[in-house]
């Protein structure tokens, strides 16, 4: 059976500082949370050249609703300002019966924050605490042991831009650090848990090594060194559904899965382009990784074959394209999407004039035009009422899978995610949909392929003296 992958954009929000961390609460009861960070290099009107620039962010919480067409489904919870923050990561399990937020900002801290419930029955976040990794640095990553449900010995590691990875302990409202080491000549971009053994620790820096660590044995020395990266490694995630498999991404835009068990040689070479900034594994599905490709967009990967064995590249199944700016942020949400994906005549590729805009007089609130000139909008009319994607010019891109892929799921004969993901210098939040479908008579779309996604570095929309690559390796340099 042939099968269709299709991404629809959803809704786009403008930030207004530079954006690259989202991430949806993976607790029940509050899969329809999302949160995202901002960071910003802020100089004052009168600053020279040599005066220091301040980091400043800026933390959103958001709530999805399925309310109907005519609603937009992303509403504004909550607005912190912040020191800029380089990551955030919910804890995968409740704290104190409620969701906590981790964050990793670029004044050196790692601040915990509780969603509680407001005055007003909305949902917010309330500060917990906060420790400082030590003066001079920026808190660059952060994840929690707690991959796989284990709600026992609550940890938190966190890498930093002196090269150090920090592990901390979680208590009842505080943070107590439990060790720290230097791990990286350069910058420690990434750190990461073993969900399969929270004592396994694996760190990522700018001196292209990728690194492991036993807790028990202590820092003097890591478990192995791996140079397989050509640059900086700047992600690493741990398979929650397969023991030992291991997803890593660098500068070099490659993206390698490992077994634990023999880190000299990967299971799969992936080379996706732009740079690989984070790599995140579908929490339900096992063979589904989510990347974020910086000058290349965002891309979806079916991995089952390169995970057996075949030793080939992953597949590509669908591309999100819409961001005009480095791609920094992404998540998948575990909230169950009610309406099944519409099906839609065959679509031309050539810009067209919609319905609302012909007869309502309605205008683009938001546009962005794709190398494929299909549009991502988000439409109002002239007394500011929002109009649903199904009135709107046509938002979505569809590529026929793989014929070589199995089935998504074995019980389930299609796949619906919700996603989120965020750029930089555009300063933009979107939220889409991902279907991956069964091809049917009736229900056909726009097929894309290979030739028309765009290639790396193409389509930036940076700014002006903006660098041309790695941008966020030189930004935090600053």
């Amino acid at each position: 059976m042939a099968w269709k992958s299709r991404t629809r954009s959803l809704q786009v929000f403008d930030t207004e500082l530079s954006a690259d961390t989202v991430e949806w609460c993976p607790i029940p009861h509050w899969h329809n949370i999302l949160a995202c960070g901002t960071y910003q290099l802020q100089k004052g009107q009168d600053a020279g050249p040599e005066d220091a620039a301040t980091r400043i962010g800026r933390l959103y919480l958001f709530k999805f609703s399925q309310q109907g067409p005519m609603c937009p489904p992303l509403s504004e919870l909550q607005r912190i300002d912040t020191p800029a923050i380089l990551d955030i990561k919910w804890c995968h399990v409740p704290v104190s019966e409620r969701p906590l937020l981790g964050m990793a900002t670029a004044s050196g801290e790692l601040q915990l924050h509780r969603l509680i419930d407001s005055q007003e029955g909305r949902c917010a976040l309330q500060t917990v605490t906060s420790l400082g990794l030590g003066p001079d640095k920026l808190a660059l990553s952060l994840d929690w042991s707690t991959g796989r449900g284990n709600s026992s010995d609550v940890r938190v590691v966190s890498s930093d831009s002196a090269g150090c990875v920090n592990v901390l302990s979680l208590g009842e409202n505080s943070l107590t650090a439990v060790s720290q080491w230097k791990a990286h000549d350069f910058e420690a971009w990434i750190s990461a848990f073993s969900y399969w053994d929270t004592q396994l620790v694996y760190s990522g820096g700018d001196d292209c090594k990728l690194k492991g660590w036993d807790l028990r044995m202590g820092p003097s020395s890591p478990t192995f060194t791996s140079k397989r990266h050509s640059m900086g490694v700047c992600s690493v995630h741990s398979s929650p559904h397969r023991e030992r498999i291991l997803a890593t991404g660098s500068y070099d835009e490659q993206v390698l899965l490992w077994d634990e068990r023999n880190m000299r040689h990967p299971l799969s070479e992936s080379a996706l382009g732009g740079g690989v900034w984070r790599l995140k594994w579908h929490p339900t599905h096992e063979h589904l990784l989510l990347a974020a490709c910086m000058h290349n967009d965002f891309h979806i990967l079916h991995c089952q074959q390169a995970l057996e064995g075949s030793g080939g590249a992953c597949s590509v199944l669908a591309s999100y394209i819409l961001h005009n700016s480095l791609a920094y942020g992404a998540d998948w949400s575990q909230l169950s999407l009610e309406e099944p994906p519409p099906c839609s005549p065959l679509e031309t590729t050539e810009p067209r004039q919609s319905q609302t805009e012909s007869h309502t007089g309605g205008h683009l609130r938001i546009q962005y035009e794709s190398p494929t000139a299909s549009f991502d909008t988000s439409l109002e009319d002239d007394t500011g009422r929002y109009i649903p994607e199904s009135l709107s010019p046509s938002s979505a891109s569809s590529v026929a899978g793989p014929p070589a892929c199995p089935n998504p799921a074995v019980d389930s004969p299609a796949v619906s995610c919700l996603m989120a993901s965020c750029s930089f210098y555009d300063h933009m939040l979107h939220v889409w949909r991902w279907d991956w479908t069964p091809q049917e008579a009736g229900c056909t779309g726009t097929a894309q392929g290979e030739g028309e996604r765009r290639t790396v570095g193409e389509g930036d929309g940076g700014q002006a003296g903006a660098p041309a690559k790695y941008a966020k390796c030189t930004t935090h340099r600053e």
